[in-house]
């Protein structure tokens, strides 16, 4: 397996964050908040201490794939949704809920549950104001992507159960909105969901869309009871990925995994790595038959296919067309039960997908090794335009501000 020395700081500054919320396992509810503020400035410190970037393969930014264009796609749902969802903000909710559109506030995300979060949370919502946060994310995601959304929050009630119903640090409630930007159909806006496992960036320029960061996971992956019992996320994307790479002769496994045995967690797009360096490994796309590269952008789209319908469209074009520049990494055994992690990357996308060890229930689960009831998955746009930073960035330029 390469390793760069970007990648090695990242391992560096995931333990450190892995640590810390380790760390914290079984503190008391009664001084959680303040311990969430002290975590959540030294993981700011670390995370935030460079300029952003942009993830890449050698640590310079590939320029010119991401141009200023139309799309022909209506955004007029999404920004409706946005400004009914203002509109229901009293205007001190309003002050901490609305940014500038290029606020490093995009960049204060985090999986983790000890983070301490700005906006408002669903949590502190009205009835009303939690319907039209709602109405804002399914004019935003697909009816599959609003539905994995609100079983993330209910897997993170689980988790609250199973810790002795610790439901100030966990819970179906405790996830945030921020908006940057008003919203506008020519002015660059967006909004963002952050809560335990469950992230979403979405940036809008005319109708042109960036829904990345975003992370989707959970800690059970599958609720067995409770409240909300038979709840279970991401089956499609475990089992088609473990259908892909079986899908390659011995010949290709051998160069697309480039790791047999997984002992510990793999991936490396989380929360605050927004410049990490991933150098390209496993096996070119390019390579594969017609009907393995199909088996590809159908795993590609699983995880696309979160984004409104039309939205998606627009990015699986994008994606397509760098298929020949793709690659695909896996890391892990590949019987039924393997537990694993993939990578598909190119120039214009990033996809991990990976079993991890327990943090949220090692009162039942070995610490240390990577199991299938802890799921990270995340989506970037690398080369400068997560958050939609690059489209920023050209539109400054056209229109100095």
């Amino acid at each position: 397996m390469k390793t760069s020395t970007g990648i090695f700081k990242l391992a560096v500054a995931l333990s450190a964050l892995i640590s810390l919320d380790a760390l914290a396992q079984g503190r008391d509810p009664a001084t959680f908040p303040e311990q969430s503020r002290i975590i959540s400035l030294q993981m700011e410190e670390r995370g935030l201490a460079e300029d952003f970037k942009g993830v890449t393969t050698n640590g310079q930014v590939i320029e010119g794939l991401f141009p200023i264009k139309s799309t022909g796609v209506d955004t007029a749902p999404v920004r409706e949704a946005a400004t009914a969802f203002l509109q229901t903000l009293t205007a001190e909710q309003r002050s901490a809920t609305l940014f500038a559109v290029d606020d490093i506030e995009w960049r204060k995300w985090a999986n983790q549950s000890i983070y301490k979060r700005q906006g408002l949370a669903f949590a502190a919502m009205t009835d009303a104001q939690k319907q039209a946060a709602q109405n804002l994310l399914d004019a935003s995601l697909s009816a599959k992507g609003s539905k994995l959304a609100t079983d993330i929050m209910h897997l993170n009630h689980t988790l609250g159960e199973l810790n002795n119903n610790n439901f100030v640090e966990f819970g179906d409630d405790k996830y945030w909105i921020t908006l940057m930007g008003e919203p506008s159909a020519t002015a660059p806006w967006g909004w963002q969901l952050d809560g335990h496992h469950l992230a979403i960036n979405f940036f809008m320029l005319g109708d042109q869309v960036v829904m990345t960061p975003a992370f989707w996971g959970s800690e059970p992956a599958v609720g067995e009871a409770g409240k909300y019992a038979g709840t279970r996320i991401m089956d499609e994307e475990q089992e088609k990925g473990l259908a892909l790479i079986r899908a390659l002769d011995a010949e290709q496994q051998n160069k697309a995994i480039i790791m047999r045995s997984k002992t510990g967690n793999n991936i490396m797009t989380e929360a605050f790595s927004d410049n990490v360096v991933i150098e390209n490994a496993g096996i070119e796309v390019k390579t594969f038959t017609p009907e393995q590269k199909a088996m590809l952008i159908d795993l590609v789209g699983l995880y696309i296919g979160n984004m409104e319908d039309e939205f998606a469209e627009v990015r699986m074009a994008e994606i397509t067309a760098r298929l020949d520049e793709t690659w695909f990494t896996w890391i892990g055994d590949t019987q039924d039960d393997a537990v694993f992690y993939y990578r598909i990357q190119s120039p214009v996308l990033v996809i991990e997908f990976d079993h991890e060890s327990p943090i949220g229930l090692t009162q039942y689960y070995p610490r240390g090794v990577p199991y299938r009831e802890h799921i990270h998955s995340a989506v970037r746009t690398p080369n400068g335009n997560d958050y939609g930073k690059d489209l920023l960035r050209q539109h400054y330029e056209a229109l100095p501000h």
